[in-house]
């Protein structure tokens, strides 16, 4: 890791851990500073590193956009939670591309898809309910989405790095708890867990080009 790429990585540790205690203690005007500075400043990271791959690197920054784009869509008031989640769709399309190009053992492909399967009977079935329940119109682009981020994490299993595994589980984990807390039961603690799995899950999925 280059000096630039530490430096980088710190500054945004200290954004991740400032954005969620102001998601904690719900103070807004803090969140809308540290919540997108985390990713610019990760953005960063990923292009101040010195990566194995130069092109994987190219998909996973195209990723981080989406991602700032789709942070932003669902930091802000009013219920723009259709645009984020087209943004993280495209984001998780990115981390697929990329991935895939870092490539992939059909074994771990095989374990992936397991991995997923088992997410799906547990998290995505009750979640689909819940959409169908509380908000039917809703439910096909969420599966779409769920159909997408699935597949990152079938990608990163099949890569078989242990950090990109780790964050591609981190951001699902992460998107599974935004579903649940609005289509399902939302619980106090829901949207900081919300935002520890996302920024971890991105930084290890960034500390994976290395």
């Amino acid at each position: 890791m280059t000096g630039t790429a530490g430096v980088l990585l710190a500054v945004t540790a200290v954004a991740a851990v400032i954005d969620w205690i102001a998601v904690r203690h719900e103070h807004r005007p803090v969140e809308y500073v540290f919540k997108p500075l985390t990713l610019v400043a990760l953005t960063g990271t990923a292009l101040a590193l010195d990566p194995a791959d130069p092109t994987v690197r190219t998909w996973f920054v195209v990723a981080l956009v989406l991602s700032l784009v789709g942070d932003v869509f669902l930091m802000l008031p009013g219920d723009l939670f259709v645009p984020g989640l087209g943004s993280f769709l495209l984001a998780h399309v990115a981390y697929v591309v990329g991935l895939v190009l870092a490539g992939l053992d059909p074994l771990g492909v095989l374990a992936g898809l397991v991995v997923v399967g088992a997410a799906l009977v547990v998290v995505g079935v009750p979640l689909v309910r819940g959409i169908r329940r509380t908000e039917p119109a809703m439910a096909p682009p969420v599966v779409a989405y769920m159909g997408v981020i699935s597949a990152m994490v079938v990608c990163a299993v099949g890569t078989g790095h242990g950090l990109a595994i780790a964050g591609a589980l981190l951001f699902f984990a992460s998107d599974s708890l935004i579903g649940w807390g609005r289509f399902v039961k939302s619980h106090d603690w829901g949207r900081v867990a919300v935002m520890v799995t996302y920024h971890v899950g991105q930084t290890l999925l960034v500390l994976s080009l290395v």
